[in-house]
């Protein structure tokens, strides 16, 4: 059932970072139980298509509400870990901070999920990716030259530096608490993961192969043999051939292999380079140009957009996408050779679980009743 099967985790509902890491979590075999508002339970509740919400279990209690913070405290009891995304300092003023969890569960993992950390001066602010990005100097470097640096969505900072950093960190207390017996706080921060994410630039930086100027390197578009190029009808190919050997399939298959160019790496003559590249690839369409570099090394490949890529041949050959409540959508990845998790099961509808979690908690019917009559459940 998953390398994580009979890990549990309680996460308190929030937006994107969170629920990617848990989402993680679920995927790879932890029972994961999603604390849903309770005024965003009942009937009338959707099921939501976010792949995020996956795999999991909801449960609706109101936290403001002291039988509702109860019934969560509770929980904690025998969880293994507690996820959530509020400010800092939040889930001290609802009471159930990381030291009133540990008197109740010594053992618990308790994982912070903020945009600026715990403290330092900007963490009881506001903000989203593109600012914690803007902070941490990963946005920076991201455009073309003389123009300004460019969102790459949200995926530096809520996902790549956010959830899966929090995923790790919680992989790796419980590692430790396998020795030690001990939970403890993970302090997960977008600000801090996305700057992580640009440790190769810092070294580049120091070995004088990075400029501080934008699209000018070798990963930025500076590089004529590292970049995009539009094709005949409208598409798009990558080119990533930086190796000398990928470079030379690269201008085979354009067919400038006896042209007079300039060396690979001579940047006084990457403008020529771009030029050449630009026009050659303008004679085909994107998918006359996948066939001519299909099987090569050249490291060309066609830009798929979000429809394409679930069915392109090498990702139908992984099953790297699946059907999940008849939305298409990325596996779980990595892959387990011996403990492989079953496929993803569909978002609940919010606050589906509430009854059966709270009689795993020992209520009975009338107790849950008198809980949803006075709001503290949903």
């Amino acid at each position: 059932m998953g390398p994580l099967d009979g890990i549990r985790v309680i996460e308190i509902a929030s937006l994107a970072p969170a629920p990617f890491g848990c989402m993680i979590l679920a995927d790879l075999g932890a029972d994961v139980l999603r604390v849903e508002r309770a005024e965003s339970c009942g009937p009338a509740a959707s099921p939501s298509v976010d792949p995020l919400r996956r795999s999991r279990r909801s449960i609706g209690l109101n936290l403001k509400d002291a039988a509702g913070l109860d019934a969560l405290l509770r929980l904690t009891e025998s969880a293994d870990v507690l996820v959530e995304g509020f400010r800092p300092g939040v889930a001290e003023r609802l009471g159930f901070g990381p030291q009133v969890c540990a008197e109740r569960n010594p053992a618990l993992i308790f994982a912070r999920m903020t945009g600026w950390g715990q403290q330092g001066p900007l963490a009881p602010t506001a903000g989203h990716d593109i600012d914690y990005i803007a902070i941490s100097g990963a946005l920076y470097p991201i455009g073309r030259a003389g123009e300004r640096p460019v969102p790459p969505l949200n995926l530096v900072a809520d996902f790549g530096g956010g959830g899966m950093l929090l995923a790790l960190g919680i992989l790796a207390a419980l590692i430790e608490r396998s020795r030690s017996g001990l939970g403890q706080v993970v302090d997960a921060a977008m600000v801090d993961g996305s700057a992580l994410l640009t440790a190769i630039l810092y070294g580049m930086r120091a070995a004088g192969t990075w400029r501080d100027d934008r699209g000018t390197n070798l990963f930025d578009g500076g590089a004529p043999f590292y970049d995009t190029y539009e094709t005949a009808g409208g598409g798009y190919v990558a080119v990533g051939a930086l190796e000398p050997q990928f470079y030379a399939e690269l201008l085979t298959g354009l067919g400038l292999a006896e042209a007079d160019l300039p060396p690979q790496h001579d940047r006084s003559g990457w403008p020529l380079l771009r030029q050449r590249f630009a026009a050659a690839f303008a004679e085909r369409s994107r998918d006359e140009w996948a066939a001519v570099f299909a099987g090569t090394d050249a490291c060309v490949a066609p830009v798929l957009g979000l429809a394409e890529a679930p069915v392109h041949p090498h990702a139908t050959a992984r099953d790297a996408f699946v059907d999940v409540g008849g939305v298409v959508q990325p596996a779980p990845a990595p892959r387990f050779g011996r403990s492989a998790a079953g496929p993803p099961a569909p978002p609940p509808q919010p606050g589906a679980d509430t009854d059966a979690v709270l009689a795993e908690l020992g209520c009975t019917t009338a107790e849950i009743a008198a809980l949803r009559a006075r709001g503290a459940v949903g």
